[in-house]
């Protein structure tokens, strides 16, 4: 089982344009409501390559119950951490040249008591779990540190993913994962340094390694993606595929390597999973994940090379 800790649900709200206007009249084409978050995308994704899954987190009372519909109709048990309030909204603008625009909301409050129940929860289901996926943001408040102690009460059978970044992605990486997922933008703002060549890109990832991290998952966008574990590195490059959205990919790539890392995958066959999934992902219209067809498609024709 694959257990996935939503920090920071959100409803998505995806319109599409002709083309968006500032300061002007836009006549939305269409319009389409996720409920989503980045774990919850994961175990979505995961329970689509048809395995088992498992989703707690955060989760508020006003809509919540709109995501355990989801999650349930996906084949996902979830079992979340309540609290009062709403969960945030954010707005995602994509006009007729594929371009995204988003407008992210601030997430809901939790109580002291209630970080602590979630650090319980994820002792109690990780036990169960081959692989455990720590991802997104933190509820409003909350010091990034919190994503330290969230790792630490991971049980030691369990491999552990992060997907995050800046102060957050350093505290995971304080209690040492096996496998980080940053894309190229988050990796820059999280070091503070530009990504030119293949050296720079390198050198990031090992900088990484060197603070905690087994190994590192670099998603380059539309180039592809880098894995590394300091020894062997190896790059996939993306197929050119029609993009609807990039709404969800990287939690696609999660997804799937997750579950070639719970197979004991060899490390290339991780990066070749997830760039598969990711890719399928983009090709997805009005979905924040990707079908097994689309993905199996996909993963047929992509070769990996040392990198």
């Amino acid at each position: 089982m694959i257990l996935t800790v939503c920090m920071s649900p959100s409803v998505d709200v995806t319109v599409e344009v002709d083309s968006l206007c500032v300061g002007k009249m836009n006549i939305v084409k269409n319009k389409s409501l996720s409920f989503t978050g980045k774990a919850i995308n994961v175990a979505i994704g995961v329970s689509r390559l048809g395995y088992d899954a498992k989703a707690t987190g955060f989760m508020y009372r006003e809509n919540g119950v709109n995501f355990e519909a989801e999650l349930l109709s996906e084949g996902v048990p979830c079992a979340f951490i309540w609290n009062e309030g709403r969960v945030r909204e954010n707005y995602k603008v994509i006009d007729n040249k594929s371009m995204l625009t988003e407008i992210n909301d601030v997430g809901g409050m939790v109580k002291p008591e209630r970080l602590d129940d979630l650090l319980g929860m994820v002792r109690m289901l990780s036990r169960e779990a081959d692989v455990t996926v720590i991802s997104g943001g933190l509820p409003r408040g909350v010091d990034a540190s919190y994503y330290r102690e969230i790792f630490r009460a991971v049980a030691p059978n369990s491999l552990r993913i992060a997907d995050t970044e800046g102060e957050r992605l350093f505290a995971a990486l304080d209690a040492g994962v096996d496998l980080i997922k940053p894309n190229r933008e988050e990796l820059e703002h999280s070091l503070g340094k530009e990504l030119k060549d293949k050296r720079d890109v390198l050198a990031a990832c090992n900088e990484l390694l060197g603070r905690g991290a087994k190994a590192v998952l670099l998603s380059l966008g539309g180039e592809g993606a880098v894995i590394t574990n300091g020894s062997e590195s190896y790059y996939c490059k993306s197929m050119n595929v029609a993009v609807n959205s990039t709404v969800g990919a990287g939690d696609g790539m999660v997804a799937a390597a997750a579950v070639k890392m719970q197979e004991g995958a060899h490390l290339a066959e991780v990066l070749r999973a997830g760039v598969a999934a990711g890719t399928a992902t983009v090709t997805t219209h009005c979905n924040v994940s990707f079908t097994k067809k689309k993905y199996d498609e996909i993963y047929r024709d992509l070769t990996v090379s040392k990198f």
